[in-house]
């Protein structure tokens, strides 16, 4: 009887775990982009295209992408089924979500369903072929995790990463993948991820990769979960919940009689395509001859990089247009002046504000940093990330268009005694959680391994809401994804901010960043530049002072007084973590992974940090001391910055400076 009752709990609980990982649809109706009224045109374009779906027999693949009437009634749609659903099982799934729309969203233009197994989608504006985030709904399986939680996350990291290879390698019919793998306990997660096909693989790459970030924000410690965007989608669970992907057949084998016509047709084709090739090759030859320009004599030895960047072509803007929107750069409109150049504020013809970094004729950053600049952050796409617009070159002059964060950067809020009342200790949480999460997607989830190097409270903008933005990929240095760090000759930060292997060997890796982010962290705490607190006449490192009080028992002298209404343990936990990202010990510092999951979790166990940098042998030497006492022949101008330059931000608005000041 016993043995019997076993069972029937045991079958149960695993009917539990289906029920409530098989979450019920999410419809989003969005009530921003207009309604529409019954009958109207758009209503009766809409009923005509969702219903049209079940006609197209010759898609296999699960992908469809439809669109019916004229402008400014014209409807557009996009359907995605599993890659596991048969042609009849997407189709139904895809009618149950018209159903949805009916009754969820009786007169919006735009919407949204996610089923398990489907995806419908509607607008009034083209959404084929652009990377969407948002809006996004995350669904969470109650179950908890059994045994310990970070080995869990690794190997749910480590299969999310693999999928998200695997699916955006696809082809344009369908981007999709499924794996398995184990975790301890003698658990097995099943996961998978799927884009819409109409993106690249850079696009399904980062969309995948933002989804993947939010899975410690929303899932940590629980053994299920998805996250849904428009664009893109990804699912674990503790149980098999996808079948065998269907295989996508090959093209046919051509007839006879189109082989009679391929062979017509090149017979055709081959001699026309020679006469325009030597026709081509012709004005080549004759624009080869004509004199240079006066204008590229005045930059000869320059590297020419127009070449490098004609995938962004669409990111171009006219210099009039720029010269425009500044008021002829006028003084007025000035933000900021680095050595490299101004920073000034514009507004486009159609209302958007931007920011538009100027790069002075002489400054030394020429051709490489722009390049940097241009080539690597148009290719982010990430909420904690600051945004380039676009990029303007014409003959030397070279500006980089960025969207305009309204709320400066996070030094003019976090060091003035006044302003910081605005930033309560939730606000500041968030605030590390964002940088958190952007570092880590610069480290990990882009299709590019970016390693910033110039982190610090200037370089974090805060937009209308206080969400931090992470500015100023200049300093950037691009990383194979096979390498975890790299040497350089060329120091390029901020004093305070950089590790200490950085300065005295000029050894960066994912650990320069994450000692700066919890030099980071500590100043959003406490409230105190890094350079120093002063005690009568005496000055203590912002490092030194948060060590020396987590040593002798009185952490609470770190936090800022002003922070009165957070939760004490999640700051003291907070400053844990800050002291493990500063560890003089490279090795001993966490990834950011880890650390992402270290906020989020608190079911993990945090280790006990080590000396920060700055504290030897109970003597404090900051890094200029180190710097000449261990390299006192070196004269390089990377060292010389290094010890000249200063914390303070002069761009106040949104850009800031590619080099210290």
């Amino acid at each position: 009887m016993a043995a019997v009752s076993f069972r029937l709990l045991f079958f149960l609980c695993c009917l539990s775990v289906i029920i409530i990982s098989r979450a019920s649809a999410q419809t989003y109706c969005d009530n921003h982009k207009g309604n529409y009224t019954i009958n109207s045109t758009y209503h009766n374009n809409l009923n005509t295209l969702l219903s049209t779906f079940s006609s197209h027999t010759d898609i296999y693949y699960g992908f469809y992408n439809f669109s019916y009437g004229q402008d400014p009634d014209k409807v557009y749609a996009i359907g995605l089924c599993r890659g596991d659903q048969n042609q009849d099982d997407c189709l139904a799934c895809l009618d149950d979500a018209r159903a949805n729309f009916t009754q969820l969203c009786p007169n919006q233009k735009e919407a949204i369903n996610w089923d398990g197994e489907c995806m419908l989608r509607y607008s009034n504006r083209s959404i084929f072929g652009i990377m969407e985030n948002e809006p996004f709904v995350e669904t969470v399986l109650t179950m908890n995790v059994t045994g310990p939680v970070d080995q869990f996350n690794e190997a749910l990291q480590s299969l999310m990463r693999n999928l998200t290879s695997t699916a955006a390698s696809g082809d344009s019919r369908r981007k999709y993948g499924t794996a398995s793998t184990h975790a301890p306990n003698f658990q097995t997660i099943y996961g998978y991820a799927q884009c819409t096909p109409d993106l690249s693989l850079e696009d399904c790459t980062n969309c995948l990769g933002e989804a993947i970030a939010e899975i410690p924000r929303c899932c940590s410690g629980k053994a299920g979960g998805n996250v849904l965007k428009p664009s893109c989608r990804i699912r674990f669970d503790p149980y098999n919940f996808f079948g065998p992907t269907i295989p996508l057949p090959s093209p046919s084998p051509n007839s006879q009689g189109k082989s009679k016509t391929s062979r017509t047709i090149i017979a055709i084709v081959v001699p026309a395509a020679s006469v325009v090739l030597v026709v081509s090759l012709f004005c080549i030859y004759l624009r080869a001859r004509k004199p240079r320009k006066k204008i590229e004599s005045e930059v000869k030895g320059e590297d020419s990089h127009e070449d490098e960047i004609t995938f962004a072509e669409s990111l171009q803007f006219n210099f009039d247009t720029i010269r425009a929107a500044t008021n002829e750069f006028a003084d007025s409109n000035k933000l900021g002046q680095g050595g490299f150049g101004a920073v000034y504020r514009g507004q486009l013809s159609n209302g958007q504000e931007i920011a538009v970094k100027r790069l002075s004729r002489d400054s030394g950053q020429g051709n490489m940093e722009f390049k940097n600049e241009v080539l690597l952050v148009a290719k982010l796409q990430h909420r904690n990330l600051v945004k380039l617009l676009g990029f303007c070159l014409e003959g030397r002059e070279r500006l980089l268009i960025y969207e305009f964060v309204p709320n400066k950067s996070l030094d003019y809020f976090i060091f003035d005694p006044i302003k910081k009342a605005q930033l309560d200790w939730q606000r500041r949480y968030n605030i590390i959680g964002g940088i958190a999460r952007g570092i880590l997607y610069l480290h990990e989830d882009s299709r590019l391994r970016i390693i910033h190097r110039d982190l610090k409270a200037s370089n974090i903008l805060l937009d209308e809401e206080m969400n931090p933005k992470i500015s100023d990929f200049g300093m950037a240095r691009l990383v194979h994804m096979d390498e975890t760090q790299g040497n350089t000759s060329r120091i390029v930060g901020t004093y305070g901010y950089m590790a200490p292997e950085y300065v005295l060997y000029g050894q960066f890796s994912a650990k320069s960043d994450v000692f700066s982010f919890g030099v980071l962290v500590l100043e959003i705490i406490s409230g105190q530049k890094n350079s120093g607190i002063r005690h009568g006449e005496n000055v203590e490192h912002l490092l030194s002072f948060a060590w020396r009080n987590w040593r002798d028992g009185t952490t609470t002298d770190i936090i800022d007084p002003t922070l009165n209404d957070g939760s004490r343990n999640e700051i003291m936990r907070c400053i844990h973590i800050g002291l493990l990202c500063a560890q003089e010990n490279v090795t001993a510092r966490p990834t950011m992974a880890s650390v992402v999951l270290m906020l989020n979790s608190y079911s993990l166990t945090l280790p006990l940090p080590s000396e920060t940098a700055f504290v030897l042998d109970s003597n404090i030497r900051s890094f200029p001391d180190m710097l000449l006492s261990e390299h006192n022949s070196r004269e390089t101008r990377s060292s010389e910055t290094a010890i000249k330059s200063t914390q303070k931000s002069i761009n106040e608005a949104s850009i800031t400076e590619l080099y210290p000041r």
